[in-house]
């Protein structure tokens, strides 16, 4: 059986796309959020060596916001971020959701938040300044 040969400009590795259309800064991390479940293309689960070409629907998980677009062009190398916009479009509903998720983060109220683990120094001493005044 022969290999099929594809020819070289109608497509490209995931990993190499990702990083040229500046998703990431390094080819490194685009390969361990391909890994960790974060990139799917056409709604399926891929590896990093997998080849896409213009017209397939990737889904980038940077949470907490998802973006969903279609190649439109693939590119060799790293170029400006102008450059590296023309290679891909996102979907309107991906980025009404990415608005309104933006909105919703930007409204929350601002004060003490539990989700980064234990304080920090600076945390301690508001805690303390603020059970000791009385």
């Amino acid at each position: 059986m022969a290999k099929k040969e594809i020819p070289p400009d109608t497509s490209q590795r995931l990993d190499k796309w990702l990083w040229a259309a500046r998703f990431y800064k390094m080819r490194s991390l685009a390969v361990e959020a391909i890994n960790g479940g974060k990139v799917h293309l056409n709604n399926n689960r891929v590896k990093p060596s997998r080849t896409i070409k213009p017209d397939d629907v990737l889904t980038i998980s940077k949470p907490p916001y998802e973006h969903v677009i279609t190649v439109l062009g693939l590119s060799k190398q790293r170029r400006p971020a102008p450059e590296a916009q023309q290679l891909y479009v996102e979907s309107e509903d991906s980025i009404a959701k990415r608005e309104k998720l933006h909105q919703e983060i930007k409204n929350q109220p601002l004060g003490f938040r539990h989700d980064k683990g234990r304080p920090n120094k600076r945390d301690r001493r508001h805690i303390i300044k603020f059970t000791r005044k009385e």
